[in-house]
């Protein structure tokens, strides 16, 4: 049984247009596109909204109150999943090919724990008090994306362990890594961006047109 579960309780402070995840992009939110594209795939999907928005009903998916940070709405989402397997997907990432899916499942079986993520193509660069730092060997650098999945079991002592240590993390895969374990770079896709500030948004909706019509392979 796989288990989707999607954090959307994100007050969407950056991007500065209230609920992130509520937000429409040519008739459907952020958060519907996330759970439209796990349709035939999971057995089950569990989103995690706000207490304001806790009576929103989300198609083809279950409610649960998400908490004060990303890793606790985690939390509450593994507490209400049922698979063997969950797969935990940002509903700010709106564009999400289903062959990327499919690569981070087979990883999954595999090796227990992956994530999508892309090599870095930009020059890294450490900044040095405004100016130009040493710069970073970007070959091995890679950008993180989601979704993520894990063993539920294994996902579960990380969270355990992570609560009882008070260590935090900005996703999922860090806190696998912290037990030793591996977590498998699956190849992500440039189309899978994050939606965090109003340029984000911008391409977002111009981009939303074209992958709704099928134009964007």
């Amino acid at each position: 049984m796989i288990s989707v579960l999607i954090p959307a309780a994100g007050s969407g402070e950056r991007l500065g247009m209230g609920a992130k995840a509520l937000l429409e992009l040519r008739g459907k939110t952020l958060l519907e596109r996330a759970v439209q594209a796990f349709a035939g795939i999971a057995t089950e999907i569990i989103v995690a909204l706000p207490e304001a928005n806790l009576e929103l009903l989300v198609q083809n998916a279950r409610v649960v109150g998400g908490g004060a940070t990303r890793q606790e709405s985690v939390q509450n989402l593994l507490a209400a999943a049922t698979g063997d397997i969950v797969l935990i997907h940002d509903a700010a990432r709106p564009f999400l090919p289903r062959e990327v899916i499919e690569r981070v499942l087979e990883a999954v079986q595999r090796v227990g724990a992956a994530t999508a993520a892309l090599p870095v193509a930009d020059t890294l660069v450490l900044e040095d008090s405004g100016n130009w730092g040493q710069v970073t060997d970007r070959s091995k650098m890679r950008a993180v994306q989601t979704p993520q999945g894990f063993k539920r079991s294994l996902l579960l002592e990380a969270h355990q362990k992570a609560l009882l240590e008070g260590v935090s993390a900005t996703d999922d895969a860090g806190l696998v890594a912290r037990l030793g374990l591996p977590v498998a770079l699956c190849l992500g896709d440039e189309r899978l961006f994050k939606v965090t500030r109003a340029g984000d948004w911008a391409l977002a909706t111009a981009f939303a047109e074209v992958w709704d019509n099928g134009l964007s392979s």
